[in-house]
């Protein structure tokens, strides 16, 4: 039987994909999305590659009237709406806590009212801050925070409270949050604010933690967005990637197609209810290692990396998924290799326009003293 189905956010770079996902499984598509200028730009119009099928409401999350009329005769909603990125979090820390932190809030009151059959929520890898470690015994450890000293020294891999070389293994749910910014604070709360109140109302309710998502519609535009898209903006106007630290910090890439099946699975899994999962290609990757193959896939293999030797507050070292949890919970197995992800970016690129403003984003960071 056909659903309704809302998201939030549904008109960005996830919600779009995952709209075409849920229509060609037969779902009606409803989208809520405020059109950001940072996004979509400053048109106010919707995005092209939104589907005609989708009925947009073009609304803020925040805004309980909008929320209301975008719940109407809906029968699921998938929460994606957020302010995006770690680094403007930790100066615009007013307007990142209003979006995904009230905007999750007002979201769960109209649920509170208007209760459906099933919530998913979309959290991030950034709550685990650092990933998960192992010391020389194999005994899986804490890291000690990188202090100032010894990154204004390069001095980049993590180690022990003993002071130990560590070793970054695939990081699982059970991992405790270390919350490094104001956006995986954000991201924290919408996913806990998400699962206590679903609990409360009898809304089965699945949080769903992605890793770095990367694939087509990325706004490329946004100095702010996943850092694919950011390499992309910058090789696009013949300029190089910059890569902060040493560039081998190694990071777990999943295509935006993996994550809208992801999705449609937590919907369908009744187990799958008040548990968190992370979502991500189970692979890890050097954000250099990134630059490379992208420069090299869109025949640009002379804008190699910039290394830039700088730490950006609020970044960490390592960090990439365990999936064995999704695999058996939600039959979640991710489908699309880097290679082909990347290939299908590229194609996509060649009739894309971006405007890079990625100095102007790290001279905003560097004036605010968030770059070491």
């Amino acid at each position: 039987m056909s659903r309704k189905i809302l998201i939030t956010g549904g008109a960005g770079f996830i919600g779009s994909h995952l709209a075409d996902a849920l229509l060609t499984a037969g779902d009606r598509v409803r989208a809520l999305d405020n059109l950001s200028p940072q996004v979509h730009g400053d048109g106010n119009t919707p995005p092209d590659y939104l589907s005609d099928e989708v009925e947009l409401t073009v609304g803020d999350v925040r805004d309980r009237d909008a929320v209301d009329r975008a719940l109407k005769g809906v029968d699921l909603v998938v929460h994606l709406a957020a302010a995006v990125g770690v680094g403007q979090s930790m100066y615009e820390i007013a307007h990142y806590t209003d979006v995904n932190n009230r905007g999750t809030a007002v979201l769960l009151e109209a649920l509170a009212e208007r209760p459906v059959e099933r919530l998913v929520v979309a959290s991030s890898m950034s709550v685990y801050g650092e990933g998960l470690y192992r010391d020389p015994r194999g005994r899986p450890v804490e890291v000690a925070e990188r202090d100032r000293s010894r990154l204004e020294a390069g001095d980049w891999e993590p180690r022990s409270s003993d002071g130990e070389a560590v070793t970054p293994v695939p990081t699982p749910e059970g991992k405790p949050p270390s919350l490094a910014s104001i956006y995986a604070l954000s991201k924290f709360d919408q996913e806990r604010m998400c699962l206590l109140v679903g609990a409360a109302y009898g809304i089965p309710t699945t949080a769903l933690r992605f890793f770095n998502v990367f694939g087509t519609r990325q706004a490329l535009s946004n100095p702010y967005t996943g850092v694919l898209a950011i390499f992309a903006s910058r090789i696009l106007n013949g300029r190089r990637p910059a890569v902060f630290e040493d560039g081998k910090q190694r990071r777990d890439f999943v295509h935006v197609s993996d994550v809208a099946h992801a999705c449609q699975l937590a919907m369908h899994q009744p187990a799958s209810a008040g548990q968190v999962f992370n979502v991500g290609s189970g692979k890890s990757y050097t954000i250099a290692e990134i630059a490379q193959r992208l420069a090299r896939i869109l025949e640009r293999e002379d804008l190699q990396p910039e290394i830039t030797g700088t730490y950006r507050v609020g970044d960490i070292r390592h960090c990439f998924a365990d999936v064995a949890h999704a695999r058996e919970i939600l039959g979640f197995e991710p489908r699309v290799a880097l290679e082909d992800g990347l290939a299908e970016l590229a194609a996509w690129l060649e009739r894309q326009v971006a405007t890079d403003r990625v100095d102007e984003a790290r001279a905003e960071l560097a004036a605010r003293g968030l770059t070491v």
